[in-house]
């Protein structure tokens, strides 16, 4: 019969083996894990790769996969002309032009932008600039009063109640400061369309965007950006140009629907104040209406794969007579009026293409000899 003694001893050692068992079995499942993902990601990729339906063939160059689809221009394309180079408002700044712009905001041109800039130049830079100031003057002044020098005994006081006030209640008053015009700006962001808002739906694609028109027939634009030397031909700048624009009436809310058909793209568009992620199997939606005709530049700022960076946005804002013929020589209609007696039937949408013989989803390749480029209505040759 054991001892207590030893029957303590026997549960100590018990206790022992059972926590190095635990730890032992903790750092074989971390080990585990780590390993795990890599498999995880490599099985993913090649489900991936099999089941996307943008997927290029990675034996074609890189390049090639850039190249914009190839689709048929719309009946009465000649109808509508696109806005020019002169037209370009929302685009960044290069340091060479203006240094101070190219590190500040954009000029806003949506009234929810004009608020958030407001907002940032004579709210937030007034405060940060003062703080700061102040920080560094307190910190000059009690190195310079209080250093061992002038006081070789130091003062023993631990409490002022005044300091001790001022140094809570000034942070107070400076969060509600910039709390209600915080609040505010994100309430305008995220407030509901109105119903009769005209609804863009805005697709991410690997790696292009499709803006189609629910409101006015359904068809799809499919955009893909330009190549340096065919943006500058146009006056429009590299890396940003589109051969197709989202076309958008000016001065009225228009509904953005987003989603992305293969991973997480963002819609963003700074110089509207405007970004919202597009995830794949979901609906997200966001008003934007945009104050001023012309062309504003963007991109996807999420980073979606290899070719993220070429994934440019570009606005045309135009008035709503100019987007009720941009939208006929698409063979859309306007929202409220039915198709014409005889009239070309409506286009059907477009279907997305990675431009790359022999990719899933590509469609045909153009045949030998033929532009690869034929635009659609309403952008530009």
């Amino acid at each position: 019969m054991l001892t207590d003694t030893e029957s303590v001893r026997q549960m100590n050692f018990g206790d022992i083996a059972r926590k190095r068992l635990s730890f032992l079995g903790i750092l074989l499942a971390a080990l585990a894990l780590s390993a795990a993902p890599q498999g995880a990601l490599a099985q993913a990729t090649g489900e991936l790769d099999a089941q996307a339906e943008n997927v290029a063939d990675p034996a074609v160059p890189e390049p090639a996969t850039a190249e914009p689809t190839v689709t048929e221009a719309a009946p009465g394309a000649d109808a509508y002309t696109p806005l020019g180079p002169e037209w370009i408002k929302g685009r960044p700044t290069a340091p060479s032009e203006d240094m101070l712009a190219s590190i500040s905001f954009q000029e806003q041109y949506s009234d929810d932008g004009q608020f958030a800039l407001w907002m940032h130049d004579a709210i937030l830079i007034p405060m940060i600039t003062v703080t700061s100031l102040l920080v560094l003057g307190l910190l000059l002044w009690v190195i310079a009063r209080f250093n061992r020098r002038r006081n070789p005994v130091p003062s023993k006081t631990s409490h002022n109640t005044l300091i001790e006030i001022i140094w809570t209640v000034v942070p107070v008053l400076i969060l509600v400061i910039i709390a209600v015009p915080s609040i505010t700006l994100l309430s305008r962001q995220y407030k509901s369309a109105p119903e009769d808002a005209l609804t863009v739906k805005v697709t991410g694609y690997q790696w292009y965007w499709g803006y189609s028109y629910p409101d006015n027939g359904g068809f799809e634009v499919i955009s893909n950006m330009l190549d340096d030397e065919a943006a500058l031909s146009r006056g429009e700048p590299a890396q940003l140009a589109v051969d197709n624009r989202m076309v958008v009436p000016v001065g009225v809310p228009i509904r953005i629907q987003t989603t992305g058909a293969d991973v997480i793209h963002s819609f963003a568009v700074p110089s509207l104040w405007f970004k919202i992620d597009s995830v794949p199997g979901r609906i997200n939606e966001r008003v934007m209406t945009i104050n001023e005709p012309g062309i504003y530049y963007g991109q996807c700022s999420e980073l979606c794969g290899a070719r993220h960076a070429y994934m440019p946005i570009a606005i045309e804002a135009v008035p709503m007579a100019r987007f009720n013929a941009w939208l006929r020589s698409q063979g859309g209609t306007p929202k409220g009026e039915g198709a014409p007696q005889g009239a070309a039937p409506a286009l059907a949408p477009q279907e997305p293409e990675s431009a790359v013989e022999g990719a899933p989803g590509a469609g045909e390749a153009p045949e030998a000899g033929t532009p690869e480029v034929t635009p659609a209505a309403g952008n530009p040759a």
